[in-house]
C-alpha cells in the first residue's frame, strides 16, 4: 500500500476520532452543568442567545463561585439564625409585610456570613445558582413579593408564600447547602 493511500485512510479516521472526542467532551460538560445548576440551567439557556453562550455564562459563574470563600456556619451562628428565623415567623402574625422584609434581610445576612457577596440581587442570584440552583426559584419568587410589598401591593397570601420561599433558601443556606462548602480556614 502506498503512503498516499495509507494517509487517505488514516487522516479521516483520526479526524472522526477527534470529532467524536470533542462531541463527548461537550456532552459531558453539558451534563455536568445541568446537574450542578438544576432548573437554573434551562432558565439560563432560555434567556440566552444560544446554548453555548448560556453554558459559557454558567462556567463563568462556577469560576467566580470557586474564587469565593464560602464557609459553613459555626454552631453558635446557626443557633442564632434559627432563633432569629423563629422571631421573624412570629412577627408574621401581626406584621406580615415587616416579617417578609425581615426574612429578606435575614437571608441576606446569612448569605454574607457564609461568604457570598451581597452587592445586588442579580449577582446574588448568579452566585447562589452554582450551589443552590434547585432552591433559587424560591428566592426569586420571595424577592418578587418583597418588592411588591415595598410598594404596598402584596396580598397577605403572597406574603405568606414569600415566607415559605424564603424559608426554603434559608434552610438550605443554614445547612451548608448539601455540604459542598469549604471548611473554615481553607
Amino acid at each position: 500500500m502506498s503512503t498516499g493511500t495509507l494517509l487517505a485512510i488514516i487522516i479521516p479516521i483520526v479526524v472522526v476520532i477527534a470529532l467524536a472526542a470533542v462531541a463527548v467532551s461537550l456532552l459531558m460538560r453539558r451534563r455536568h452543568l445541568r446537574e450542578r445548576f438544576g432548573p437554573e440551567y434551562e432558565r439560563t439557556v432560555e434567556g440566552s442567545d444560544s446554548r453555548l453562550a448560556a453554558e459559557r455564562e454558567l462556567r463563568e459563574r462556577e469560576r467566580r463561585h470557586d474564587s469565593l470563600e464560602i464557609k459553613p456556619l459555626p454552631p453558635v451562628s446557626r443557633d442564632r439564625y434559627t432563633r432569629e428565623w423563629s422571631s421573624v415567623q412570629e412577627e408574621f402574625v401581626d406584621r406580615p409585610a415587616d416579617a417578609v422584609h425581615d426574612a429578606d434581610r435575614l437571608v441576606t445576612s446569612l448569605m454574607h456570613e457564609r461568604g457570598y457577596p451581597t452587592e445586588g440581587f442579580e449577582q446574588q442570584m448568579k452566585d447562589l445558582s452554582v450551589e443552590h440552583g434547585t432552591t433559587l426559584q424560591h428566592y426569586r419568587a420571595a424577592h418578587e413579593v418583597e418588592t411588591l410589598s415595598t410598594r404596598k401591593r402584596a396580598t397577605t397570601e403572597q406574603l405568606r408564600g414569600a415566607m415559605v420561599h424564603y424559608r426554603a433558601l434559608f434552610d438550605e443556606l443554614l445547612s451548608d447547602g448539601g455540604g459542598r462548602a469549604q471548611p473554615a480556614g481553607s
